[in-house]
């Protein structure tokens, strides 16, 4: 009965995981349009706060601040349902992808349909700096914190640690003024420490057996040592898909050809160049997190080994990649409200939503110099349809009249039309 209550939330996460484009910072756009000014389920404030606080974390960030979302909502059942909703889409295209691989040419891959996706995820993240601007920044040290914060993001987009950096140093920077004081009210709850245990457990036993399997040659021993690949990219990434697709690169493709020299081809986790980087654009492609290509890597992986196996790792890839996110937000955030209470974590949120607003803008820059200006540089044509789908998607936003999922399938069905004329 309490679960009935939220079907309308759940079912406006399912409509977001089949509609979000754009990765983490288009998904911050949407999620604004979509949960902030639709639905009502959270403030503006609440949810950059949340995007901050998922920055300091390993991880995928948009997959956590949805999870905090339907927490506020719900607590732990509801946010443990909207993640599921969340990442299976995704997940089941992604894992599919590594059956068929095969049977697709990968130039049926590069579909016009999708051409228009990027050119409006773009819109959708200026939006969302637009929006955000006008609560965050509102004197000389945010709009300094944004600035910098900013510069940062464009010059070092790529740079795994740039984003809890600039969340770390924000906040020690509005602490220099003591003018914020804390809020007053509830006390410092005592803190719940089952789920870091959890997490700090399965990473123990998960690199056990691993390593255990490879020592004593395991005829099993891929299940182990995938699950370990998986968990510890979840664990350790940093800054997003652009930081786990090249260390999956590193792990599956390059270090494995290296493993070969020494090791039986049959007991090496391999994954092929051109399959990876096909699985790899297409998960760009795709709505959803871009931490589902575990399921697709993890199918990769054991492929050689029968299609039950193959099932197997795409299961272990999705559950072992997204697990540690799930178990690290939903055990810090509620020690993150307790801190809260302290006025020099209190004083802090001031730059670190600042920070926020920064990096929104510099990946807005950073995505306009990818998209628009190296191709002019290189001679090539960028194409005006690119250029008005932003500024479109960025004005029908902010009629605030039209539901987020509504303007992609616009998007989807022009770049449809397009192929066919």
């Amino acid at each position: 009965m309490l679960l009935f209550r939220h079907i309308p939330f759940l079912r406006a996460v399912f409509w977001h995981s089949i509609t979000a484009f754009g990765g983490p910072q288009g998904h911050m756009g949407m999620m604004l349009k979509t949960f902030v000014h639709r639905r009502k389920d959270l403030t503006e404030e609440e949810l950059i706060e949340y995007n901050g606080f998922c920055q300091l974390l390993p991880g995928a960030s948009s997959t956590q601040t949805l999870t905090l979302i339907g927490y506020k909502r719900g607590g732990i059942p509801l946010a443990i349902i909207t993640l599921l909703i969340w990442i299976l889409p995704a997940s089941l295209i992604m894992g599919a992808l590594s059956f068929l691989l095969d049977y697709i040419d990968d130039r049926s891959l590069k579909v016009e349909v999708f051409q228009f996706i990027r050119p409006m995820a773009i819109g959708f993240i200026a939006y969302s700096t637009y929006r955000i601007f006008g609560v965050a920044v509102h004197n000389t040290i945010t709009q300094t914190i944004m600035t910098a914060a900013t510069l940062a993001t464009f010059l070092a987009f790529k740079t795994p640690w740039v984003f809890p950096g600039l969340i770390i140093a924000a906040g020690i920077a509005t602490n220099f003024s003591d003018k914020r004081i804390p809020q007053k009210g509830v006390p410092p709850k005592k803190i719940k420490w089952g789920n870091i245990l959890i997490f700090l457990a399965i990473f123990a036993l998960a690199g056990y057996f691993s390593e255990t399997a490879r020592r004593q040659d395991w005829p099993n021993r891929k299940p182990f040592n995938l699950f370990e690949n998986a968990y510890r990219f979840g664990s350790l990434v940093f800054g997003g898909g652009d930081v786990l697709i090249p260390l999956m690169y590193e792990q599956y493709v390059t270090h494995s050809e290296t493993k070969l020299v020494n090791e039986p081809k049959s007991h090496v986790l391999q994954i092929s160049k051109e399959d990876f980087l096909t699985g790899s654009g297409v998960v760009r492609a795709i709505p959803g997190p871009v931490f589902s290509i575990g399921s697709f890597t993890g199918g990769m992986a054991l492929r050689d080994d029968g299609p039950s196996m193959q099932l197997l790792g795409c299961v272990i890839g999705t559950i072992a990649i997204f697990l540690p996110s799930a178990l690290l937000v939903l055990f810090f955030f509620p020690v993150w409200n307790n801190l809260k209470k302290y006025a020099v974590i209190y004083r802090s949120l001031e730059g670190i939503n600042a920070a926020v607003v920064g990096i929104m803008a510099g990946a807005t820059c950073y995505l306009i110099k990818d998209t628009f200006l190296f191709p002019l540089f290189e001679g090539k044509p960028i194409g005006i349809w690119n250029l008005v789908i932003v500024v479109a998607t960025f004005l029908v936003l902010n009629t605030n009249k039209i539901p987020a999922p509504f303007i992609v399938l616009g998007c989807l069905v022009l770049g449809w039309l397009v192929r066919l004329a």
